[in-house]
């Protein structure tokens, strides 16, 4: 073990080390969120086209996911101190560029810098607690954190709204550098270093690059296809350059990655298997729902921004109790029915939403569904997390459990850029064709087709959790082999995004 200076060491209170951890926790899952009731804002300051706006979202979140396990090796291997604040510093930098951004470009840019400064951050987060806390106190800790990373998700609506009224979408940004830089001196003066000691496996960089370009070219081509259709030469030619990419990735970890990234054995387990293609599909339709519901209340509505955060609060609510509610109920059911029941309500919920009009209010088409939905994204999170980790060596639950985040982010961002895509073409098609006279009613009924495929990849999840194994035969599968010493890279808490 390796470390800071004896005098840095001395006298730092248990709970000055955990607020450490859960202070960079909030804001790296705060920033997943609290930029959707913005979107409006930035949209006109720095004119971003209607399909190119989701890359403020898509940006953050593609960078997150491609490097998010490679954060977590790199905490254990060059010591959680100093990730922590390789990764605050990132972050911290990148929101203050982000906040002075003078066009869309520079904005994209600032926010996929932010998403990697948070993929080293949160894993270092969760490794300061478990190499901190011991006995009774880690369960504690453990709770703590996971109390604070929901928050984030929740508070991120809301907060947004907050400061993009008061003062401006810029600030949603700035908010990271006062807060980022407390982090920073407190973990230079009070966080010990620890570290593996000997010989270091390597990182496998070149897979987060390839698989975090390819995933970027697929929704790079995607998004495109509102000015260049799916059959002409460039979307091709884009489309085959992710493959390419996406492949090599692949190459990559079956064949020359000594410590791959993503240890694609894992899936040879149908418990692990089955729980990230729902996680997917799930993450594919609810990114969904949070940025078009903050256009559609704004843009259709009419709603202020601070109107639209105070909005959302039903909605966490229902998060927290839907994630309360399956943890009560996993013991006794078991995993499949919790995955039915959430997305079958999913299915439902999305169904009712894209009956939204422009002559709609709040009360009668946005709380109901809205609500629904939400509930049954917390019935979902739990027995997701159990199945992605059950038939695992317990030695890969961590680095499981960071492949079924991997999965929800990488679905979000996937599933946003094809959602954005149809309500664009969608609006565009009912204005040409004069089926609808106004802007707002164009807006409504493309918000409105995106949800209808919303509760189509829902219905999808509810076929795919036939794959995860009946109750009582999560565990019967037998476990991955044992990675090498220090892989596992620690899962990261439900956001509200």
């Amino acid at each position: 073990m390796n470390g800071t200076p004896p005098s840095a060491r001395r006298h730092a209170p248990d709970w000055v080390i955990l607020a450490i951890a859960c202070v960079a926790q909030f804001m790296v899952v705060l920033d997943v969120s609290v930029v959707n009731v913005a979107l409006p804002s930035i949209g006109r300051d720095l004119h971003y086209s209607a399909t190119g706006l989701q890359w403020v979202v898509n940006a953050y979140v593609l960078t997150f996911a491609g490097f998010l396990l490679l954060g977590g090796r790199a905490a254990d291997i060059f010591g959680r101190r100093r990730v922590y604040l390789f990764g605050m510093a990132l972050f911290v930098g990148a929101s203050l560029l982000g906040g002075l951004a003078q066009n869309s470009a520079w904005l994209t840019a600032a926010r996929a810098a932010q998403g990697i400064g948070g993929a080293f951050l949160s894993p270092a987060t969760l490794t300061i607690i478990v190499t901190t806390f011991t006995g009774t106190r880690l369960p504690r800790a453990l709770g703590a954190w996971s109390a604070v990373a929901g928050a984030g998700g929740a508070v991120g609506s809301i907060l947004g709204g907050i400061l993009t009224a008061e003062l401006s979408w810029r600030w949603v940004l700035f908010i990271n550098v006062p807060i980022g830089a407390v982090a920073l001196v407190a973990a230079l003066v009070y966080l010990p270093e620890l570290r593996r000691t000997g010989p270091r496996p390597r990182l496998d960089v070149a897979g987060a690059i390839t698989v975090t370009a390819g995933l970027a070219t697929l929704a790079y081509a995607i998004v495109s296809t509102d000015v260049y259709p799916w059959g002409s030469a460039r979307t091709l030619v884009t489309l085959a350059i992710a493959a390419a990419l996406l492949g090599v990735f692949v190459f990559l970890q079956l064949r020359v990655a000594s410590e791959p990234l993503v240890p694609l054995r894992l899936f040879r387990s149908r418990s692990v298997s089955g729980s990230n293609i729902v996680m997917f599909l799930v993450g594919a339709a609810f990114f969904s729902m949070w940025y078009f519901l903050s256009l559609y209340m704004q843009n259709v509505l009419g709603f202020s921004a601070l109107r639209t955060g105070m909005a959302f609060v039903p909605m966490a609510l229902a998060i927290v109790v839907g994630a309360q509610t399956s943890s009560r109920l996993l013991s006794r059911t078991g995993v499949r029915p919790l995955l039915f029941v959430g997305t079958l309500l999913a299915t439902v919920g999305f169904l009712w939403l894209s009956q939204i009009q422009a002559t709609s209010g709040y009360w009668n088409a946005v709380f109901g569904p809205g609500t629904a939905i939400a509930l049954a994204l917390g019935l979902l999170f739990t027995p997701l997390a159990h199945a992605a980790t059950a038939g695992v060596d317990q030695r890969e639950a961590g680095l499981a459990s960071g492949v079924l985040n991997t999965s929800r982010q990488v679905g979000g961002s996937i599933g946003l850029a094809a959602l954005a895509t149809v309500a664009t073409a969608q609006a565009k098609a009912v204005l040409t064709s004069h089926t609808v006279s106004s802007v707002d009613a164009a807006l409504a009924h493309g918000y409105a087709r995106a949800f209808t495929v919303a509760a189509a990849l829902t219905l999808v999840a509810f076929v795919a959790a036939f794959i995860v194994p009946r109750p009582g035969h999560l565990g019967a599968e037998s476990p991955a082999e044992a990675p090498a010493e220090g892989m596992a890279a620690p899962p990261l808490g439900s956001e509200a995004a």
